[in-house]
């Protein structure tokens, strides 16, 4: 064998190396079609959902959990005198704002005054309607019970 015989034989096994980048098998390219559909549109909107379940994750509105036990002080209106809540169950002489369905102060057990939603009439929190406007409210609260607890409900179901 003389030189240009092996030069040409090196020749030939470079280009058939290359012709199998350079000249693309069209049958097996056509049976990637569904690989290349699925990556190519299927596999972007996935991603974006699941980047946006993600995102609404992480971003989504919590909720506020906030106990109030007993009762608060009222707010100092401009003229030095309390503020009281409409609705909300207060005792003038100690200027403390009661939660709703409270009747009694805790300092000196008198009647708490509510002032009417509707009229802004000031009655005893004894009473259910206004005698002005005859509007019942009639607020009972219920108490909310927080626990924690190991796991789910009996029987698997979980609280919502």
């Amino acid at each position: 064998m003389n030189p240009i015989d092996v030069l040409n034989e090196i020749w030939t096994q470079i280009l058939g190396f290359t012709s199998l980048f350079v000249i693309p098998d069209w049958g097996a390219l056509i049976g990637l079609l569904p690989v290349f559909i699925v990556i190519g549109l299927i596999g972007p909107f996935l991603m974006f959902m699941m980047l946006g379940t993600l995102i609404y994750l992480v971003r989504r509105p919590r909720v506020k959990v906030r106990f109030v036990e007993g009762p608060r002080v009222a707010e100092i209106g401009p003229g030095g005198e309390p503020v009281f809540a409409v609705g909300f169950p207060h005792c003038r002489r100690h200027a403390l704002i009661y939660p709703s369905g409270t009747i009694f102060c805790e300092r000196d057990q008198e009647d708490l005054t509510v002032i009417c939603t509707k009229c802004s009439l000031g009655r005893s929190a004894r009473i259910d309607t206004c005698t002005n406007c005859g509007l019942v409210l009639k607020v009972v609260n219920h108490p909310v019970v927080a626990r924690s607890s190991a796991g789910p409900k009996a029987g698997g179901a979980a609280a919502a």
